[in-house]
């Protein structure tokens, strides 16, 4: 056994008027004698983490308890870390301060709400806080205009206080200190408008937002002359740093509350760069521009295409979760629209049950709940929407089931509701297929979705693209259906007999919106067909590179489509007819042709019904794009696919976000 070695009282730790050093060797050896193998101390206030945390091993991501000259903000006070004043140099004092209003710009794009440095702000707008900022900003826009005044009116501004002794630095150091001023005091009026019920304060949050765009970019401009008359230590260059001028901010420590308490993780947040999050405001107010030039439209279709639109921009966090308080409010669209007057609206419901005790039926208020959700969900990020979505699917495949058997065994209950049997067959027959478009049309957004994250490897996109074309297929036969339903009954009324064969052929005309959906039809299945043949010259020829000997595809459908599958989107679906289906197309290039051919057709053939939407004109025009140039690459592949070895084929995602467009080069 080794000798007791002993450790000496450390000396330069004095003992207090009450207090003495005793040595606790002998007391800590009888504890941990005490503890048998695999023991550990545990109480109220001592716990696995603080054990751990005891432990220093020179890491300040592990150590908790790391060595330090101050463990408290008043410590840090006392120690000069954090002085106050920042510094009896009044120019050093000014660089200081805004050098802190930049640290905290970099701050809050983890903290939108701390907003105000440090001036208390509530939930319903905190009128000090903004007196506080109006106050500040007069008071340094006084010394601007007395630094700008001529000499003869400078006499009548002596009184007023100079931000430091550099009279020729005055003016610079004013306009830098307003930017950063005025671009906080517009910022919390722009997420005080935003919040108004019912987009009330769209208008007003418009006139903010470019006022706080106009300021951003006077922050920027002053970042030269900060960085000219930087005074103090630069440690990581002005790319990494948070402060315009480079130089670390006083009084900051990311590891003081690690210290302070010792259940807190100790891990340091990643702070933007100031360019990055000047950027990141940038990129913000824009997006909640966006939605501020929101029109509101009360159809839900207008507003699933506006969510999914408005999704392509990426927008963070706030502008989704500014979106969905404006979509969702008090259990309401936009605050005002009863959810189930929506439905009836998208589902071109009979005038007579808007308001009427139908809508308290059990089914439809779970029906209004599935609604809410949805566009909840769509305001989320790219990976947990689709997630959601994968799971909303079996809930709308079920709440149609339940809607089926309750009209069929509730109809003659709902028909003396109504006092009308025909009324209530029509409502229930509009709902039913409105609720079977919904649920195709949330399939289609999960298959689409995964290109976006990535999902899916080039050898798995035939499978992709063909589930994608049985599913538009579905979702273009139910949107036709619900048109020619609400078209029937909109027509009906007043119509002569006379009239009804002169307007035959008009009402059966295909709808734009499907033809389009149809343009999408025809690019899936090229796609597919294409994909497929591909498959088949790697396996015959050996021309193309061969699959990889890990999972089946067989394993790869199930993964990719497997709650697809457990709700039954679309019925009768599964992987031996998607064999079934390919094998028949293997030698089909003249209907591979056909596809791209017609999709291209009925594109341009739509230009003309789209011409005042502008975001169809762009699809239009994509899918323009994909047909040509895949059709080009088809004809190179069926001249030279099987004859020349050197021949390369990949995929691009060059013209359209979620339609291949295949590129043919030689090795």
């Amino acid at each position: 056994m080794a000798e007791k070695v002993k450790v000496p009282i450390n000396p330069s730790i004095p003992s207090g008027e009450q207090t003495v050093w005793a040595d606790v060797s002998s007391l800590l050896d009888l504890a941990c004698k005490d503890l048998r193998d695999g023991e550990l101390i545990h109480g109220e206030n001592f716990n696995l983490f603080a054990a751990m945390s005891a432990l220093e091993i020179m890491d300040p991501k592990m150590d908790s308890g790391i060595v330090c000259t101050y463990y408290s903000v008043d410590e840090a006070i006392e120690s000069g870390a954090a002085p106050v004043p920042l510094s009896l140099d009044r120019t050093l004092d000014v660089q200081c301060t805004i050098e802190i209003m930049d640290h905290l710009l970099a701050c809050e794009e983890e903290d939108l709400f701390t907003m105000a440095y440090g001036l208390p702000l509530k939930g319903d707008g905190d009128e000090k806080c903004l007196s506080m900022l109006h106050a500040v900003e007069e008071t340094i826009a006084r010394q601007l205009r007395a630094c700008k005044a001529p000499s003869a009116k400078k006499r009548v501004l002596e009184d007023v206080e100079t931000l430091q002794t550099h009279p020729d630095l005055e003016e610079d150091y004013c306009k830098a200190l307003l930017c950063r001023i005025r671009f906080r005091k517009h910022f919390y009026h722009v997420l005080a408008s935003m919040r108004r019920p019912q987009g009330r304060g769209f208008e007003l949050a418009r006139k903010h937002i470019a006022s706080c765009l106009s300021e951003l970019d006077s922050i920027l401009n002053s970042s030269e002359f900060l960085r000219s008359n930087a005074c103090g230590p630069c440690k990581d260059g002005v790319e990494h740093s948070t402060t315009a001028t480079g130089c670390l901010p006083i009084g900051f420590d990311a590891s003081l509350n690690c210290r302070l308490s010792a259940p807190t993780p100790p891990r340091s947040i990643k702070i933007l760069s100031w360019r990055k999050a000047i950027e990141y405001f940038q990129k913000l107010l824009h997006d909640l521009d966006i939605i501020c030039s929101y029109s509101l439209d009360p159809l839900l279709e207008g507003v699933l295409r506006f969510v999914v639109e408005f999704q392509k921009f990426q927008p963070d966090l706030v502008a989704r979760a500014h979106l969905q308080l404006l979509l969702v409010q008090d259990g309401k669209l936009y605050g005002r629209d009863p959810i189930f007057v929506v439905i009836s609206k998208a589902a071109a419901l009979p005038e007579v049950p808007r308001n009427h005790d139908i809508q308290k039926n059990e089914i439809l208020v779970q029906l209004v709940q599935l609604v809410i959700s949805l566009l909840k969900i769509l305001c989320a990020n790219a990976a947990w929407q689709r997630r959601k979505l994968g799971k909303i699917l079996h809930d709308w495949r079920v709440i149609y089931i339940q809607l089926e058997l309750a009209f069929q065994k509730d109809l003659g209950e709902i028909s003396s509701i109504l006092n009308d049997e025909k009324l209530c067959a029509k409502i229930s027959k509009h709902i039913l297929i409105w609720v079977e478009e919904q649920t195709f049309w949330i399939a289609s957004r999960f298959l689409i979705l995964g290109f976006e994250l990535e999902l899916y490897s080039p050898s798995e996109y035939c499978m992709v693209y063909w589930y994608i074309y049985v599913v538009l297929i579905k979702l273009a036969e139910k949107t036709h259906l619900k048109m020619l339903t609400s078209s029937e009954t909109g027509k009906r009324k007043g119509r002569k007999k006379k009239d009804s064969l002169k307007d035959l052929a008009r009402d059966y005309q295909i709808p734009p919106t499907v033809l389009l959906l149809q343009c999408q039809i025809y690019l899936s299945e090229g796609l597919t067909m294409l994909f497929q043949m591909l498959a088949s010259l790697r396996s015959e020829h050996k021309v193309f590179p061969s699959l990889g000997p890990f999972n089946t595809e067989h394993e790869r459908f199930i993964q990719h489509f497997e709650l697809l599958q457990k709700a039954s989107i679309p019925d009768h679906i599964s992987y031996l007819s998607y064999k079934e289906s390919t094998t028949q197309a293997r030698s089909s290039n003249l209907d591979m042709h056909n596809c791209f051919k017609d999709a291209r057709r009925i594109a341009k053939e739509l230009r003309s019904s789209f011409s005042n939407d502008q975001e169809r004109m762009a699809e239009l025009r994509r899918i323009e794009q994909v047909a040509e140039h895949n059709g080009v690459a088809l004809n190179l592949i069926c001249r030279l696919g099987t004859l020349d070895p050197s021949l390369k084929v990949y995929f691009e995602f060059c013209h359209h976000p979620y339609f291949a467009t295949a590129v043919v080069k030689r090795s």
